[in-house]
Formats: C-alpha cells, sequence, structure tokens
C-alpha cells in the first residue's frame, strides 16, 4: 500500500510540473495578480499612438446561470506579458508595436471545460484591432473562444458595457 501512494505521489509531483510547462510563451507569468474595477463612465474608442497599433479586447459572458453563474475573471496575456483583465461583460484596450502579436486568454480561477484561447495577428502602426472573448459557462466548466470582431459589433459593445481596468496587485 506504501509503494502505491509514493508511486501515486510522484506520478502527482510529475504532472503538476508538466502543467505548469505547458503554459504558452503567449500567456504571462503564473505569479502575477492583477486586480480589476469597472469603471461605467468611460466608452470611446482611442486612436492608435504614432508608430502604434491598438488592440480592444472584449468579454462577452454568456447569460446562462449554470453551475459557474458567478464572477468570471479572464487574464489577457500579449507576448508573455499579463496585459489587463475582464469580468462580466467589459473591455480594454492596449496600444503595441508593430509586428506578429501573440494572444492568451486565460480563467484565472481553475475550472474544468476549455479556459484557455490562444490566437496571433500581425500588428500594423495606425490601425485599430477588436478581440472579443466569449465566455460560456455549462455545466462541465466554462469555455472561451477567442476571435476578431467586427468594428460595428465591436463599437456597440464598447458603447454598452463598462471599461474593465487593471493593476497589478501588490
Amino acid at each position: 500500500m506504501k509503494i502505491v501512494f509514493v508511486a501515486m505521489f510522484f506520478a502527482v509531483s510529475a504532472f503538476a510540473q508538466n502543467t505548469s510547462s505547458r503554459i504558452p510563451p503567449a500567456c504571462g507569468p503564473q505569479n502575477v495578480s492583477l486586480d480589476v474595477k469597472l469603471d461605467d463612465s468611460q466608452h470611446s474608442i482611442v486612436q492608435p499612438d504614432p508608430g502604434k497599433a491598438h488592440v480592444y479586447f472584449i468579454q462577452s459572458k454568456s447569460a446562462k446561470p449554470y453551475a459557474l453563474g458567478g464572477t468570471v475573471v479572464s487574464m489577457i496575456g500579449i507576448d508573455g506579458t499579463w496585459v489587463g483583465e475582464n469580468k462580466e461583460n467589459s473591455y480594454f484596450s492596449v496600444s503595441v508595436e508593430p509586428g506578429e502579436r501573440h494572444l492568451c486568454v486565460n480563467v484565472r480561477a481553475t475550472y474544468l471545460g476549455h479556459a484557455m484561447e490562444l490566437s496571433h495577428f500581425i500588428a500594423e502602426a495606425g490601425k485599430v484591432y477588436y478581440f472579443r472573448e466569449r465566455v460560456v459557462p455549462t455545466p462541465a466548466g466554462v469555455y472561451l473562444f477567442l476571435d476578431p470582431v467586427d468594428s460595428d459589433e465591436a463599437k456597440y459593445l464598447i458603447a454598452t458595457y463598462p471599461l474593465s481596468v487593471s493593476q497589478t496587485k501588490k
């Protein structure tokens, strides 16, 4: 019995190590934690800074009240750095350098389901990009979908949703 316990201990330890090494390079470090607040007073589209592109991330959470009917917070990473969080149908934006950008969206808590999405795009100076992260709670857990969204749809959602303001927890 002790041998089985020891074997299970090492198997679980190895699995935990493999899981942490599977974090994609587009995501940020695991030890970073953000604090997010919603500001319902801001609903404007920002133009890109000179020589840069601007990217909007819009979270749309399904209204279905499954087991995870509470708040779902998603962290967004670009090229290995967490740049912000969204929760409860919100949005935020960031400036990025031109070039290939790798995106990561990850649910902050551990749920069953598909709680991470990855994508990439080529940022061009002077352009604005919109991505929607759809959060779909199901009885089996949270499923995320990250897709480019039409600018008309994005502008409508930005006008409707609050701005998500994130800062690193200390």
